[in-house]
């Protein structure tokens, strides 16, 4: 949960009445409009001692949150901010101006743009990471922004405590699926953890039969197969995902990446589709193949901005004005339109597994992907319509080919020529919604670069 410090701040000369209920409007309005939980300090006025300064510093230090929101509700001294605020340089801070109201036919105001526009270039000026926003009167409350913010705040703090596991690395040789090492930890906290796929395989002797006869149970029960399949492939796919789980509960990981093509598929014999769709029921993970880290991180940071389980999908074709982006394999329940639908078939020289075949949600997407060049991060970012697409099909299928899981999106702030000169790997993180602001928030909070 997003844990967010509120503290108000206005003149000793106001009265403190008035400052009484502009404090309690604005946390209101938090806790009615905001996710997560609120921590209040209270009200800090400029008094000659600081005791209202120093008692929300205790406050706020009890609380550990994510963000603190700087909310003035009338013109305060600069110094006054700065005593609290220093003592959390380290948060992401959202200033927040409130504003003034009407009274018997004329506008009453504290003077809360006079305190944030003083205070705003100082937190310019001693660097701190933050956001300015302010009221307008007879205007809604700016709740979308202080959201977008929050949660750009949430998802910074979250990845640094994130593990990705990854079986194996670089599949198939791929180039932009790498990652280093250093500037990953260093920059986001995140630590990518590789293993073995032969931790699996020996895992597997230690499984519960009975935990593996329930996942058989689960697949036949909750999964619409498209036509019959053998239970020995649905028990292999079963047995797989715990063996992993084991992994994932050993070490807590959030995301995981498995070696695909020169892996599961090559040296076992098995596309691991099913595997992916059972380590998200299982275990709540988020699921990408082909040891796609910087795929994963991103996952990482769109789930925690949008609160979704987040589906990776690839560019199949180009149009005039719009792109097919689909997967080969699975996507997570979250994003699918209706029931989980699977299809016993085989790719090429490849043996028999199964293949999810069910449709993915539409309307609007945030599609995303971390990209790392020349020492630096950037995120490549675009807004899009997602609608069904057209009746299509991967050549090398068994026939009769599956219609994939897959969309059309169509980008709505750029052109297909514009996205495709920035365009930044072959894999897409897609959620739902439109959540630019909250992702500019994030690259500005993190100094990435925004494509």
């Amino acid at each position: 949960m997003k844990k967010i410090g509120l503290v108000c701040f206005g003149e000793v000369n106001t009265p403190y009445e008035r400052l009484v209920i502009k404090h309690d409007h604005a946390l209101k309005t938090l806790q009615e409009g905001v996710t997560g939980k609120v921590y209040d300090a209270g009200i800090v006025i400029d008094d000659p001692a600081y005791e209202t300064a120093d008692a929300a510093i205790e406050k706020l230090r009890a609380a550990d949150a994510d963000c603190l929101i700087v909310c003035v509700i009338g013109w305060v001294p600069t110094h006054a901010v700065i005593r609290v605020t220093d003592k959390f340089r380290h948060l992401p801070m959202l200033l927040w101006g409130l504003c003034g109201w009407r009274e018997r036919g004329k506008l009453i105001t504290t003077a809360d743009q006079a305190g944030t526009t003083a205070i705003r270039p100082a937190f310019e000026a001693m660097h701190y990471r933050f956001k300015y926003i302010y009221s307008i009167i007879d205007k809604p409350e700016p709740i979308d922004k202080i959201e977008a913010f929050t949660n750009a705040a949430y998802a910074a703090r979250s990845l640094r405590d994130a593990r990705v596991g990854t079986m194996g690395y670089r599949d198939m040789l791929l180039y932009g699926t790498q990652y280093e090492g250093n500037s990953m930890r260093g920059k986001f906290g995140v630590e990518i953890e590789p293993f073995e796929m032969l931790e699996m395989v020996q895992n597997i002797e230690q499984l519960d039969p009975e935990e593996v006869k329930k996942g058989v149970s689960f697949v036949q029960d909750n999964w619409k197969f498209e036509k019959p399949c053998d239970d020995e492939v649905v028990e292999k796919g079963v047995k797989y995902a715990l063996a992993i789980g084991r992994k994932i509960k050993e070490r807590g990981y959030k995301a995981i990446t498995l070696i695909d093509v020169d892996g599961m598929k090559k040296l076992l014999g098995f596309p691991p589709a099913m595997v992916f769709m059972l380590l998200e029921h299982y275990y709540g993970v988020l699921t990408i193949p082909e040891n796609d880290v910087m795929g994963a991180v991103t996952q990482l940071i769109a789930s925690d901005i949008s609160g979704q389980i987040v589906p990776y999908l690839e560019y199949y074709e180009f149009f005039e004005k719009s792109m097919l982006i689909g997967v080969p394999d699975f996507i997570p329940k979250a994003a699918t339109d209706g029931e989980v639908h699977v299809l016993p078939t085989a790719f090429g020289l490849l043996s028999a597994s199964l293949l999810n075949v069910s449709k993915l949600k539409t309307g609007t997407v945030t599609c995303l992907r971390l990209v790392y060049k020349d020492g630096a991060y950037y995120m490549h970012m675009y807004l899009a319509e997602a609608k069904a697409p057209m009746p299509w099909e991967e050549c090398g299928w068994e026939p009769p080919a599956p219609q994939l899981p897959s969309l059309e999106v169509e980008p709505l702030d750029c052109t297909v020529e514009e996205f495709a000169q920035k365009v930044s790997g072959q894999h897409v993180i897609v959620c739902y919604g439109d959540h630019r602001e909250s992702v500019q928030d994030f690259c500005k909070l993190m100094n990435i670069e925004l494509i």
